[in-house]
């Protein structure tokens, strides 16, 4: 495995990803992580990451510069190159020249970093300080117009250093420099697929479970799908499913879910019928995070009943990925804020004392995906779009009750079926109908009408960290449209959302 370490660059889920396409484990940690534990883990090598910090300013993030004694190759990427050159006697000051978007790095040294790397090549900058002297042992590799030390290496120890961002599409061969620190420095072999990791996590879901029950929230989405066939493929009938219908679910979601899941997939499901549970709470609540707070709350209430149930249960298994954790919380000692809280990361109540198992925690969506397939999943379930833990609750905005949820799931059935009908359901990360809490004047059979408003979410993705609305053509938009305000009762005007993220998020709320 390449461990990485996260000095609270945006882009360090890149890093991970770069990585993972060259087919090499690797896991993102803190940089307060000791160095028993890097001893513990074992990688092959270690990736600095950058950061918005200077090395020089009082609080900037620092890990125990032992890790440079372990003999372990250490790749330092802007921040971590400035952290390296610091930690290892060099010195770094506020450039004189900052330099940030594209730049052309010429070579000036051979080095197995740059193999198969013709000079000049592009590379993409964003820093305001520069190495004045480089440690004892190290030499320049590259330089550009503005910075004369974009690259540096000591093959001795096995410390190499960029400046610039290899983990970006605009630097043109970072994807090749990344694959050398790996392969040709650490000496990984690209042996990691998702059918080895289906292995491991196999054997591990059997040797922590220990012969107990496991439980697991199962909501038919991709994530607790493919975690419930890969723990089930681990333990069998010691795996339980609890599908909680709690009102806030698409047309026909539980029936759709017994024929995909267990029947399909022989998984041992509980159907609980809890939409008064739900819905009572939530009668005029408006606020999004109260929304989220409440489904919580009773959610674990209805589950927590019911896991009850079950003897000897010991373990409660979720779904939870990569992106849930970051946009939950700065899990890993960056400056990552909370956007919004996540139903699957807010951890347990004390009373239910059960362990988690979350064998897809350090994995993407895409890689799920991949999983699922590896797994024997369905097509119709491991390719479809996410759908949030609150269910519709955070797309009717405002007030939430039996009328504006009809609407609602009426609206997103239409929505759908014209996406996949004109064959573009797989190439959208997430498409969505929204209903809004203002009504607006319309006519409709020569009659005025003052009605609901529809908004229609489509956006582009890899990963959910960042999203692209989607230039669906004008025809597409207009069926939607025209069918949405003929069929659906109490709709008389749609539009469509053109935010990317950032600024917005993919879901309203």
């Amino acid at each position: 495995m390449i461990l990485i370490i996260d000095f609270g660059s945006q882009y360090n889920q890149l890093i991970a990803r770069r990585v993972r396409e060259c087919k090499v484990y690797c896991q993102i940690e803190a940089p307060d992580i000791s160095i028993d534990t890097i001893r513990k883990l074992n990688p092959r090598g270690i990736i600095l990451s950058g950061g918005p910090a200077s090395i020089y300013e009082k609080n900037s993030p620092r890990i125990d510069k032992a890790m440079f004694s372990l003999g372990i190759p250490v790749l330092g990427i802007c921040y971590g190159l400035h952290f390296m050159v610091d930690a290892l006697g060099g010195m770094v000051k506020g450039a004189k020249k900052r330099e940030y978007g594209f730049a052309e790095l010429n070579i000036v040294a051979e080095s197995p970093l740059f193999k198969g790397v013709e000079s000049p090549t592009t590379c993409w900058m964003s820093h305001g300080d520069s190495i004045e002297r480089l440690p004892k042992g190290f030499t320049i590799l590259a330089s550009t117009k503005n910075t004369p030390i974009a690259a540096a290496q000591d093959p001795k120890n096995g410390f190499y250093a960029l400046q610039f961002h290899p983990e970006v599409h605009h630097t043109d061969k970072g994807k090749i420099i990344l694959k050398n620190f790996l392969l040709e420095i650490c000496g990984c072999k690209p042996d990691w697929t998702m059918k080895s990791f289906a292995d491991d996590a196999i054997a591990q879901i059997r040797e922590r479970t220990a012969g107990k029950q496991v439980v697991l929230g199962l909501s038919g989405g991709v994530d607790s799908s493919v975690a419930a066939v890969l723990i089930h493929k681990a333990i069998g009938s010691r795996l339980t499913c609890i599908f909680i219908d709690n009102g806030l679910l698409r047309k026909n979601e539980g029936d759709k879910l017994k024929v995909t899941l267990q029947e399909r997939l022989n998984l041992n499901i509980r159907f609980i019928a809890a939409k008064r549970r739900f819905l009572k709470p939530l009668s005029k609540v408006t606020n999004p995070e109260k929304k989220r707070k409440i489904i919580g709350k009773v959610f674990m209430d209805v589950f927590e009943a019911e896991a009850g149930k079950i003897k000897g249960a010991e373990f409660l298994a979720q779904g939870t990925l990569y992106p849930d954790v970051i946009e939950s919380q700065s899990a890993f000692g960056g400056p990552t804020a909370v956007i919004k809280s996540h139903h699957n990361v807010g951890g347990l109540p004390k009373k239910m004392k059960l362990k988690l198992v979350e064998p897809l925690r350090y994995l993407f969506k895409d890689e799920v995906r991949i999983l699922g397939k590896e797994l024997g999943i369905p097509d119709e379930l491991v390719w479809r779009q996410p759908f949030p833990g609150p269910g519709l609750a955070i797309r009717v905005i405002g007030e939430i009750t039996e009328k504006r949820l009809t609407i609602l799931r009426d609206a997103d059935e239409i929505l759908l079926e014209e996406i996949k009908k004109a064959g573009y359901y797989r190439k959208l990360w997430q498409s969505f109908a929204v209903l809004l809490p203002i009504k607006s004047v319309g006519v409709m059979g020569d009659q005025r009408t003052y009605e609901n408003i529809i908004a229609i979410r489509a956006v582009t993705s890899k990963d959910a960290m960042t999203a692209d609305w989607a230039k669906l053509p004008p025809k597409l938009l207009g069926s939607i449209s025209n069918r949405i305000i003929n069929e659906v009762s109490g709709v008389n005007r749609v539009v469509y959302d053109i935010s990317s993220k950032p600024p917005g998020t993919i879901e309203w709320e």
